[in-house]
């Protein structure tokens, strides 16, 4: 118990930019139409499957149509 209190100040900034790449991605998906590989669906699955920043990372990668 007292290593996962030690390890809080590490966790929480780790939980936080997750969440928030996690809720971009998930704002992107939604509101864009094209993507270069995929369709929206996919992306929704591997984005939330995916959630801890591989899902997110697979999308800005492989997914997010450039402008």
């Amino acid at each position: 118990m007292d290593k996962i209190i030690e390890l809080f100040p590490l966790l929480i900034p780790l939980a936080i930019a997750e969440f928030a790449l996690l809720g971009y991605t998930l704002y992107h998906i939604l509101s864009h139409k094209n993507y270069k590989r995929g369709n929206r669906t996919l992306w929704l699955v591997v984005t939330i499957i995916g959630m801890e920043f591989i899902g997110p990372i697979l999308y800005f990668l492989f997914g997010k149509e450039e402008i």
